[in-house]
């Protein structure tokens, strides 16, 4: 039943589009008769959310996501919290977080009617009504604060126009609407209070394990600092654990985020510092600052990791990461994210993560291997690359001598680039054959980094190939980006976490030396300009001067996909197992795997007619 409109302000009173309005928008967009009942709140919050994920998607707390997933149905219900009363909002997602391009929901105003409706921005930022209307508004309803909007969209919906929801990371986009526009059409991106918010919306479904009577806990966190007003800044702090500190296993651990600072804590690790030293110097400061000390370079060993939206982490009821005893080092590095794109100032923080431990160990340790490319300058990538690939192998030789018959069991993964990473995969290979991926992200963004559980525990056996690739994007760079440790070089990382725990801590490759000298050589055969190729010229300085056309480049695309490498097959003590691992071939796959093709759903017939949805108060919902 339509309502008549009323001369209160704009979203006092949201109807229904007319017939003409509705037949120029092709009849497809969900246009909402939002109608405020006054009436007083009652009742309370149900005492469990049927919406189990959350995440602030601006600095101000204006917009805040919460959704659950049902894999049974392939969608995803939203709900959108909106604090005060706009004139519209905008939602959605797209490539890399670009207002352009994107696949939107749009909730606007002329000022005197309200509609809803699927949208997508072109590569101008204009908006547009999509023709397939594929998002399904379910409810909107007033609130003591604003509005909340309930609305569902399936994973997959084979429109051009819209973005395939999967596994890997999703770069959310929103805007806020200060002012009414007379149509949809008349928006633009760019005028718009808009920005960007990074999760993973499909999270695995792992059950619960039950928590030990003895579980203690311990909270490392930062010491209240002042939060810098830098769009983004890495904060380092050096830790210790209580002297004597016995063995324990960690079973489970959560983040603790101050409040208040939701929406700037983006992402919090956890490391623990090599055993080998003693000592480690104390530091409290940004991890770029010219001030920290190089030692804490070797604080890697990954304890803890979490994200935004992440919930708290459990490890498999039958293990447990080790922590200290003896050859355990005392020493922990807090590394905390604060995304602060408004610049704030003033804000004081705590927050940090709070590890879960028990004395009474479980059956199996569970262990942190690296898989990828060796921290080396003899990995490059050259400048002006859109999507260049680099891979580094665990190959059969290695895993044939570190692991037992009954393999490794891995369930869970984190993937880790710089900031020229865009995507990361680890693939399991058996007798020449890809069989399964163990993680993969092709929206990877290192702004963004978890340790993801496993939907499946990946089994990995006595002769297998890991594999892992990572695609980077050097469009802005002007010269060749380098592998190594510091932030404006490039790494290729996945930290798989295992049980039970083998020797076998890194399992990694890099090209040889020697062949990346026969390529420098090469580039000055057909060069007028010269590459120092004596001895005393580091890599990174050659690599500066190789002049990047198209030939140079394709000649170094092909000495990585088929020169020998040199392998890393190192225990804990970071001694490599007894064996030859130098001019190692590469591992031998005649079959790969092919990404998947998205499912596309059965789509009903729309029908033509243009439902009203009124909007409820709190009180009415009940």
């Amino acid at each position: 039943m339509q309502a008549h409109l009323s001369h209160q302000p704009c979203w006092s009173s949201l109807p229904s589009p007319s017939v003409r309005e509705v037949a120029s928008m092709y009849g497809t967009a969900v246009a909402i008769f939002l109608v405020i009942l006054v009436a007083a709140l009652r009742g309370s919050e149900p005492p469990e959310s049927p919406f189990p994920y959350h995440i602030p998607l601006d600095p101000e707390g204006i917009l805040e996501l919460s959704w659950n997933v049902s894999y049974v149905q392939e969608v995803i219900h939203f709900q959108l919290q909106v604090q005060g009363l706009r004139a519209g909002v905008l939602f959605g997602m797209s490539d890399r977080g670009e207002m352009e391009n994107a696949d939107l929901i749009m909730l606007w105003t002329d000022g005197d009617r309200a509609y809803f409706a699927d949208a997508w921005s072109d590569r101008k930022g204009q908006i547009h009504l999509d023709s397939q209307q594929d998002y399904q508004l379910l409810q909107a309803q007033r609130t003591r604060d604003g509005l909340s909007l309930l609305f569902k969209r399936p994973f997959v919906t084979c429109d051009p126009k819209d973005y395939v929801i999967e596994d890997d990371t999703v770069h959310l986009v929103y805007g806020i609407l200060e002012e009414p526009f007379q149509s949809l059409e008349a928006i633009n991106t760019s005028g718009l209070h808009t920005g960007l918010q990074r999760v993973q919306l499909l999270k695995s479904e792992v059950p619960t394990p039950s928590m030990p009577e003895d579980v203690q806990t311990m909270d490392i966190r930062a010491p209240d600092i002042l939060i810098p007003d830098n769009e983004t800044t890495y904060w380092c702090y050096i830790t210790e654990l209580p002297p004597h500190f016995p063995r324990h296993h960690i079973i489970m651990y959560e983040a603790i985020v101050t409040e208040g600072n939701e929406a700037l804590v983006h992402h919090m690790e956890v490391f623990q510092c090599a055993a080998e030293s003693e000592d480690f110097p104390k530091f409290n400061g940004p991890c770029d600052s010219k001030m920290k000390p190089d030692r804490l370079n070797y604080c890697r060993h990954v304890l803890a990791a979490w994200a935004l939206g992440a919930k708290a982490f459990y490890y498999p009821k039958e293990a447990g990461v080790l922590f200290g005893g003896p050859g355990s080092s005392r020493f922990l590095r807090l590394e905390v994210h604060y995304h602060n794109p408004r610049k704030i100032q003033g804000r004081q923080d705590s927050s940090g993560i709070r590890l879960h431990y028990t004395a009474t160990l479980r059956r199996y340790d569970a262990g942190i291997m690296e898989l990828g490319l060796v921290y080396t300058p003899l990995m490059a990538i050259p400048p002006q690359e859109t999507a260049f690939v680099l891979t580094g192998y665990c190959t059969d030789k290695c895993t044939q001598m570190a692991l037992q018959d009954s393999g490794i069991h891995i369930f869970a993964s984190q993937l880790h680039t710089h900031l020229t990473g865009r995507k990361v995969v680890t693939v399991l290979a058996r007798d020449g054959q890809e069989r399964k991926v163990v993680n993969r992200d092709n929206h990877y963004s290192p702004h963004f980094q978890e340790i993801r559980m496993l939907k499946k525990v990946v089994t990995v056996y006595p002769g297998d190939v890991l594999i892992t690739s990572c695609t980077y994007n050097t469009e802005n760079k002007t010269l060749a980006t380098v592998g190594g440790f510091g932030i404006l070089e490039e790494m290729c990382v996945n930290y798989v976490h295992y049980y039970p725990q083998t020797e076998l801590e890194l399992c990694k490759s890099a090209v040889d030396d020697g062949f990346l000298q026969k390529y420098f050589h090469t580039v000055n055969r057909f060069s007028s300009e010269e590459v120092c190729t004596c001895p005393q010229a580091s890599v990174p300085q050659q690599f500066a001067t190789v002049p990047w056309n198209s030939f140079n480049r394709d000649m170094l695309k092909a000495l990585y996909d088929y020169a020998p490498i040199s392998m890393h097959c190192n225990k804990t003590s970071a001694v490599r197992f007894p064996g030859e691992w130098d001019l190692q071939p590469l591992p031998k796959i005649t079959s790969t795997l092919e990404e998947p093709t998205p499912r596309c759903p059965i789509r009903l017939t729309q029908s033509p007619a243009n439902p009203t949805v009124p909007i409820t108060t709190e009180a009415d919902a009940e």
